[in-house]
């Protein structure tokens, strides 16, 4: 489990413009990553649409927002598309950046256990360093704690 103070993991993936997205590339600034478990099902829109939504307010906070599932590119492309979001979805298909940030997990539905992304959200303070944390939580929290965490460090 990451905690706070600790080293992010570096990754590199394809966004939904098919273009590489290095986490290292964006030392010196915040960094909102949050996963989510599928494009377009009705807890990720939210979340994700509460992000689209507060996007003003977390760009003046000086942060980048970044949202990490295991869709293809060209799956959260039309998804971005659909919903307008101002900011890149990144696909991670093989789940290797879920696993790095253990969001990766044992899921529950309908008395069946799978194995899928736990939503969460990581805040990635300027020094690369993990800034906030918060696992399994409900996309609208998800979005209001993002809020509240990057609105502080202005």
């Amino acid at each position: 489990m990451l905690n706070v103070g600790d080293s992010a993991p570096d990754f590199e993936l394809l966004s939904d413009e098919g273009n590489p997205v290095k986490l290292s590339d964006y030392r010196g600034q915040q960094v909102v990553l949050f996963f989510y478990p599928k494009a377009d099902t009705p807890g990720c829109t939210v979340q994700a649409c509460g992000f689209r939504d507060n996007y003003p307010t977390i760009k003046a906070a000086g942060a980048t927002i970044f949202g990490i599932s295991p869709d293809q590119p060209e799956d959260l492309a039309k998804w971005r598309t659909k919903m307008g979001f101002p900011y890149n979805l990144l696909a991670d298909p093989d789940h290797v950046v879920a696993d790095a940030y253990d969001v990766w997990g044992e899921k529950k539905f309908m008395g069946n256990a799978y194995m899928g992304i736990i939503r969460s959200h990581f805040v990635i303070g300027p020094d690369g360093n993990v800034a906030d944390v918060q696992v399994n939580v409900k996309p609208a929290d998800s979005v209001s704690r993002a809020i509240d965490f990057v609105g502080q460090s202005v």
